[in-house]
Parts: structure tokens; sequence; C-alpha cells
């Protein structure tokens, strides 16, 4: 495994910096105003044409068919791509990358029926809407998924579902059009752990559908929301149903890779430019006659910093190649669950000790700073607390000791071994 970038990955790499930096970067400061008010800028819609424009556009879906606008590049040429994109959040909308839309359009593409691509996946392609994933509830552990209670059932040609959800990020944008909505099957068996769940495609104002309020993380909103929503008795037609009935945790499993790679990659983006404002701070910073550099437990901040980060990388482009073979590793379970936690902690260590760096004025909005430590906490959180991906990858290591057990056997001296030394011939 070669984790250069390759050729292909480098040039648009270095399109997407440019863009950036060309256009994107001057309109952060009128982002910022017009998210301080609460408000959509209209700008990002000219920038997200413009770089349509250029064919930066749709840049984490390998599965594109033909005639979908996008690059089709694979996960692994795509992640630094993430990377570059994450140093300034916003700006994955910019490029029709922002999640959930993306794990949203690579779920479309592999399970909806050609109506549903028509309705939902065409328009998500050319980036006229946005959407939400509806799973996680407040009356459950939802870390576990087989907990959730929202309902759904068929009367006649229709679906009615009834619940609460919250945390749906992306709810708030003006432009959510779709809900995709997981649920409990009314007439599944209690028993039933993993098929008693469906995933239905419900408009985000249909009738019963009540956004009840933008919770904000830590005190931060976010402009795009992560909602709390109520469904009460919402009907949509049973076409609306996304694959299989009882089939929910099988869909929801298929968009979780690439969109775990995408959200790492971005995180490692955010660390990379916490680690330059550090340095950048620590030159040029004085305190009892000496600049923050020269200070020995500063320099081994900036190195232990340059170090996780570095390791992180390596784990996420693993993950990334792993998701791109045609039979993917047996681990490849373990490996996604791994670099979440990996890239979560990383965030809030490495921002943590930027923020040390520059003093009272790394916990102001003048610095990304502490918004960057607020996202980082929070993703100790999303797509599953830490815990819960820790005991995926224990299992995996567990089923493995078992597969060998008695293998380690010849790396023990007990006393009866050492009395009898093996004749060398």
């Amino acid at each position: 495994m070669d984790f250069q970038p390759s050729p292909v990955a480098v040039e648009w790499r270095n399109r997407i910096a440019a863009f950036i930096d060309l256009f994107v970067l001057p309109y952060n400061a009128a982002w910022h105003a017009s998210a301080a008010r609460g408000e959509f800028p209209a700008f990002v819609e000219d920038l997200k044409a413009l770089a349509r424009g250029e064919g930066l556009w749709n840049l984490c879906l390998p599965r594109l068919a033909p005639g979908e606008p996008g690059t089709r590049l694979s996960n692994l040429d795509y992640a630094p791509l993430a990377e570059t994109i994450g140093r300034l959040p916003w700006s994955a909308e910019v490029f029709n990358c922002s999640a959930p839309d993306s794990g949203n359009m690579e779920l479309l593409q592999l399970h909806a029926t050609e109506a549903q691509r028509e309705q939902w996946l065409v328009p998500l392609l050319e980036g006229r809407i946005r959407s939400a994933f509806a799973m996680s509830e407040p009356d459950v552990a939802s870390s576990d998924p087989t907990n959730l209670q929202t309902s759904v059932r068929c009367d006649g040609e229709e679906l009615v579902l009834n619940g609460r959800k919250w945390f749906i990020t992306g709810a708030a944008h003006p432009n959510c059009r779709l809900l995709v909505v997981m649920a409990r099957n009314e007439d599944a068996d209690p028993a039933t752990r993993h098929g008693g769940h469906s995933i239905v495609l419900v408009p985000a104002d249909a009738p019963g559908v009540t956004r009840v309020r933008n919770i904000a993380i830590m005190q931060h909103e976010a402009l795009e929301g992560h909602c709390e929503i109520t469904l009460r008795n919402v009907r949509v037609p049973r076409a609306n149903l996304l694959g299989e009935w009882g089939q929910g945790f099988v869909l929801a499993q298929s968009r979780l890779g690439p969109g775990r790679v995408h959200h790492c990659m971005r995180t490692i983006g955010q660390c990379e430019l916490a680690l330059e404002l550090a340095c950048e701070r620590a030159l040029e910073r004085r305190t009892f006659g000496h600049y923050l550099s020269e200070q020995a437990n500063v320099q081994e901040w900036i190195a232990q910093s340059r170090l996780e980060i570095d390791q992180a990388r390596l784990l996420v482009l693993r993950a990334a190649w792993s998701l791109d073979q045609p039979e993917p590793p047996d681990d490849l379970r373990a490996q996604v669950a791994a670099i979440k936690v990996v890239a979560a902690r990383l965030q809030v260590q490495v921002v943590d000790r930027a923020m040390q760096v520059f003093g009272a004025m790394g916990l102001s909005p003048d610095t990304p700073l502490a918004w960057l430590w607020t996202w980082g906490r929070a993703l100790r959180f999303m797509d599953g607390p830490d815990e819960v991906h820790l005991r995926t990858v224990a299992r995996y290591e567990l089923e493995r000791a078992r597969a060998r057990r008695g293998s380690t056997a010849a790396y023990f001296t007990t006393p009866d071994q050492l009395s009898t030394p093996p004749r060398i011939r």
C-alpha cells in the first residue's frame, strides 16, 4: 500500500486549494457575519455554481453513474481533498460534499428505485436541495439503534410515522427537502433486533413534520441545524420506503464507511490548521522575555500534535484504501470504527493545545479554534460514541484471538519447559 497521494489526487487537491484561496476564503468573514445573524448567506449558491462550472463537484461519490455530475474519485483519492476542504468547514457545501448529503446520496445510489432517484437523488446530485438523516432519539440510548422507538406502519398504500428525533444535522437548512428516517416497524417481532426497522423517505414539509428547535452544541448553534423533529401521523406513499421492509439496518450500514472517512479527513485538515496557527503564534508571542517557541513544553505540544496527526492520517488512508478494494478486508468494520475514535480524540487534543498557545484569544471567536474544539468534542458522540466503536475493535481482536487460541503457547517459559530444552539437530 502506497499512501502517497496519487497524481490524480494531487491534481484535484491543488485545484481545490486554489479555488478555496481565490474564491471561498475571501467570503469567510462574511459567512460568519451572516451566521451570527442566523441568516444563510446568498453568496454560497453563487460559489456552488462557480465550483460546478470548474468541475469541482460531487468529489466524494465514486459510484456516480454515467451522466451524473461529478468526478468519480475513489475513496483514497478523495481523502486528501476532504482534508483540504475541512480546513474551512462551511466550504464543503460549495463542492456538494456536505454531510449528511454525501452519505444520503450514496444510500440512494445503492438502494433507491428509479422514481426515488428522479425525485430525490437527481436534485441532491445537482445541489438544488439538501437532506438530513433522522436516526437519533431523545428517549432512548441511540448508541444502540435497536432501541429506536419512532414507529412506521402500513395503512393501505401509505406509510404512517410517529415519533421524535433529535440532533438531526442539516434539518434547519432552508434547502432541506428530504428526511431519511429510520423507524421501527410496528409489526416487528419484539425479539427481532436487526430486522425490525425500515428507512422511509419523508419530505421535510410533509404534514405532521415539525421542527421543534435547533439544538445548540456546547452553546454553539449551527446554522444548518442539529434539530429536534417530531413526526405526528406523518403519511407518505408506500413507494417512499427505501429498500425492503425491515432492512433498515442493512441499508444504514452502507452509508457509514465512506462518510466516516470524509468526517475523519476533514478533521485532520482542521487539526493541520490548528497546528499551523499554534506554530505561528508560538513564533511571535513572548512571555517572560522569551518566545513561546523557545519553551520546552510548547515544543513538546507541537511535536506531539505532529505525530498524532500523521498517525491518524495513515489510519484513515488505510481505511479509505480498504473501502476501494473489490473484496474489502475482514477487518474493514474495525478499521472504520477505529478511525472514528482516533480522529475525534485527535481534534480535541490538538486544538486544545493550540488554544493554550493562543491564551485567552483561543477562547474567543477571533480564531476558529474554539469552534473546532467544540466540534471535535461533539464528534465523540456523533455517528456513535467512542465506547461503541472501541467495542467493535475489541470484538474483532477477540475473534482473532479465539481463532488462533493456543498458538502463543511457545512464548511462555514455564519451569517444565526450562528443564527440558529441545534438542538441536
